[in-house]
């Protein structure tokens, strides 16, 4: 999802904080914070502390058996050998039914994200020489689109196509197809190259690409590409815009549910060659300086043997759709304007929509998620003020109890200004969306994964950590992943930031 906003969104970053001098009155400067974590430790622990001295006291009796006490327990279950045989063989049938019923656990092995190459490279300057010299753009629509690029924080280094870096732009099919093949080639020759997985072993194919769906599939240009097997399970998903990503991995997750014993290949990208925009509507104008080229690709098992060199566990997808609503339906809407040019519009309802949808996201996860204190808070105020009618706040979980990481899909700037204001999060936990932003633009579905990485190459990664993927799409949709780190994770061959990383976080002109 793209951000309609940029040209008139602010934020503030930091809050002063009034230091006092000599010593605090400590009545009236606790940090609630301290309290409210003392108070999520207790609750969260409460099942545990209430058992520790149950234990205690049964394995105390236990030591006071006496010879003779033992014999005549062992004597009674010989005499109900019958009853003792029968709880055994319902207790071995329920244990093996269990095991054979559970969800397997799927292990995200390793993931690449395409870096372009420094000649695809385009500046702002750049990008209105270019933008001026195609003719299509009336002065007003060339203003507009300065305005945005300035307030839009992408940097000075994102990369557009290479067809569309020639004048007049090159939109053929044959550029489409060179663009979708550049990108999702660069991505899985790295994940090859770095998981030493043979093309031959993935057994589930899932490739999302919003816009450019030519016959045949993007899928099956990587199955021609690297001669995968003729009994590969291939899916080709369009249409579904910047949250299909997502999507992707929860379909990828079922089919490993099913198929044992298998590699999945997740490829998440968008192309740009076809649908840039070359009209006069302001709502059509917003992708194109937004936009930019990105590719990811994603090695998905559910290989028990593979959790040892795995770099996270799936724990939750979460998914939501809001297209019932009309409105929700057309915020996002590719179509042609009066002079029959096609592009995607964007809704001025665009942002309050996206709030409703993660409304109804977070609400879904939270009890998933959200550990036991945070939970009893939120029900306590939700009580108060809907029974008994009391003026109170509505309490907005601390979701930052619940995760270390945060991945917000890295649509525009206004985009993660709101959810960093809505969620209360630190500027740490937008920082990986804020730089990705800047340094590789709106890279839609593929977005949440160049975020990874720049958490990955600042070293942030530790075992037992949980990452929250984010994202937004056309329809409209919201959509969340839940990702556990299985050790402290190092960044892989060739991140994309590993060029790069010692010179971020830059400060984003706002």
């Amino acid at each position: 999802m793209n951000d309609h906003r940029e040209s008139e969104s602010t934020t503030t970053n930091g809050v002063q904080i009034r230091q006092p001098r000599g010593l605090p009155d400590f009545l009236h400067t606790v940090n609630l914070k301290h309290v409210k974590l003392g108070y999520h430790y207790l609750i969260t622990h409460l099942l545990t502390l209430c058992l520790v001295p149950l234990m205690a006291f049964v394995i105390f009796q236990a030591f006071q058996l006496n010879p003779n006490d033992i014999h005549q327990l062992w004597l009674h279950l010989q005499y109900n050998l019958v009853s003792v045989i029968v709880c055994s063989v319902f207790l071995v049938f329920g244990a093996t039914v269990y095991v054979m019923t559970m969800p397997r656990s799927l292990f995200l092995v390793d993931y690449a994200c395409y870096k372009p190459p420094s000649n695809l490279q385009v500046n702002f300057e750049r990008f209105m020489e270019h933008s001026k010299l195609t003719g299509d753009f009336d002065d007003s629509s060339l203003e507009f689109q300065r305005k945005i690029l300035e307030r839009s924080g992408l940097g000075d280094e994102t990369y557009a196509p290479e067809s569309m870096h020639d004048i007049p732009p090159r939109q053929s099919m044959a550029a489409a197809r060179e663009e979708a093949q550049q990108v999702m080639f660069g991505a899985l020759d790295v994940l090859f190259a770095n998981t030493n997985i043979k093309p031959k072993d993935i057994g589930i194919l899932v490739v999302n690409c919003s816009l450019f769906n030519p016959t045949p599939s993007l899928s099956a240009m990587i199955v021609n590409k690297y001669k995968l097997r003729g009994n590969l399970r291939s899916f080709n998903l369009g249409g579904m815009g910047c949250s299909a990503g997502v999507i992707a991995v929860d379909l990828a997750k079922d089919m490993l549910q099913v198929h044992r014993n298998t590699y999945a290949v997740v490829v998440s990208t968008e192309n740009m060659t076809q649908n840039w925009y070359f009209g006069n509507k302001k709502s059509m104008l917003i992708p194109n300086c937004l936009f930019r080229v990105g590719a990811s690709a994603v090695l998905l098992s559910n290989k028990a043997k593979d959790k040892r060199r795995a770099k996270y566990k799936l724990v939750h997808v979460v998914r939501t759709h809001k297209g019932a609503d009309d409105k929700a339906f057309k915020c996002v809407y590719q179509e042609q304007d009066d002079a029959g040019k096609t592009g995607v519009s964007l809704s001025k309802d665009l942002m309050a929509i996206a709030g409703g949808a993660l409304k109804a996201n977070i609400t879904t996860l939270g009890p998933l998620v959200l550990p036991i204190s945070e939970q009893l808070l939120f029900f306590s105020t939700l009580v108060a003020k809907k029974l008994f009618k009391a003026k109170v706040k509505p309490y907005i979980p601390d979701f930052k109890l619940a995760f270390d990481h945060f991945c917000i899909h890295a649509g525009g700037r206004a985009v993660i200004d709101e959810l960093e204001k809505n969620l209360q999060l630190l500027p740490i936990h937008v920082e990986a969306s804020r730089m990705t932003l800047h340094r590789f633009g709106n890279t839609s579905s593929s977005s949440i994964w160049y975020e990874l990485a720049y958490i990955e190459a600042k070293k942030r990664v530790r075992r037992g950590d949980r990452v929250w993927q984010i994202a937004f799409g056309s329809g409209f949709k919201c959509n969340s992943a839940i990702w556990e780190a299985l050790r402290q994770v190092q960044p892989s061959s060739s991140n994309p930031w590993e060029d790069c990383i010692d010179r971020y976080p830059v400060q984003v002109v706002m």
